[in-house]
């Protein structure tokens, strides 16, 4: 079973999405609980949800096509995103590959959810679209080793992340400037546990086959696996919380197999195989 939050009434609830029955808010399976999905994952309460789903009634599910999917939560403690990890990407971009993860911090701001408009910034004239899959920690996480770091990982979920890459090509210390606009982190619909992720890859189990792709207006611009990373995601949670604490509802967007140019009225779109797609609308941007 899948997590997500869908709008009800125009505002944000915790749905869990049945392979079968369809979608049902959580807290009409458990009355009394809290509907906030990153505290549920926070509480170790998804497994309690998933067996009240099987047990409920279908009449308690709505129809998967009838919901309206928004981001999965609006509030996570960090974002960690990794930059130049596909070694292709690189070079690509005619960078070297780094030595030691790439890593910047993106703010809550940034977050959209499915179909929410990416607005393009006024400051940049080139802003790009990249296709990332998403570890999401499930429990804290301090001073792990690699072997042990998917212990610490609750889920998977699709991601598009946004660069003003005009501003970070004059100068390589405005990374954190370039990738800080609003609506320049969408993740959903769904977020799927780990195990269930990992049994819905069509090469075979594990994390290593797990094909990214970035999409403009419908058409595949570039794609890679996960095995073709140059640190793997056991690696970056073992890595970052050697550097401060990771908690609950921490996400880390694991690196782009390739950026796309993206402009007003294009459609951008990540793809990751054994998940939902994530699609967001590009708008002009406008000064609050």
């Amino acid at each position: 079973m899948r997590f997500a939050s869908i709008l009800v009434d125009g505002v944000p609830a915790a749905a869990v999405v049945h392979p079968t029955k369809g979608v049902a808010v959580v807290t009409d399976l458990l009355p009394g609980v809290d509907g906030d999905l990153m505290h549920l994952i926070a509480n170790q309460r998804t497994g309690e949800v998933e067996a009240a789903a099987e047990a409920a009634h279908p009449g308690v599910f709505r129809p998967a096509g009838a919901v309206t999917y928004t981001a999965p939560y609006r509030n996570p403690p960090k974002i960690w995103g990794i930059g130049l990890n596909y070694v292709d990407h690189a070079t690509d971009l005619a960078e070297v590959v780094p030595d030691e993860p790439a890593s910047f911090i993106k703010g809550d701001h940034t977050i959209i959810g499915p179909g929410e408009p990416i607005p393009l910034p006024e400051q940049s004239e080139r802003v790009t679209a990249e296709a990332e899959v998403g570890l999401v920690i499930g429990r804290h996480c301090r001073n792990v080793e690699e072997a042990d770091a998917l212990d610490f990982v609750f889920g998977l979920c699709a991601i598009l992340d946004q660069t003003a890459e005009d501003i970070l090509q004059r100068n390589p210390r405005f990374l954190t400037r370039s990738k800080n606009f609003p609506g320049f982190f969408s993740f959903g619909p769904h977020l799927v546990p780990l195990a269930e992720a990992l049994e819905a890859q069509p090469h075979g189990p594990g994390l290593a086959g797990i094909e990214v792709t970035t999409v403009l207006n419908g058409e595949p611009h570039r794609s890679n696996v996960v095995e073709r990373m140059r640190f793997s995601p056991q690696f970056l949670v073992s890595f970052h919380s050697k550097v401060m604490p990771l908690h609950p509802g921490d996400i880390i967007s694991t690196g782009t197999p390739g950026a796309v140019v993206i402009k007003a009225g294009d459609l951008a779109e990540c793809r990751v195989s054994g998940l939902e797609p994530l699609v967001n609308p590009v708008v002009a941007g406008t000064r609050p």
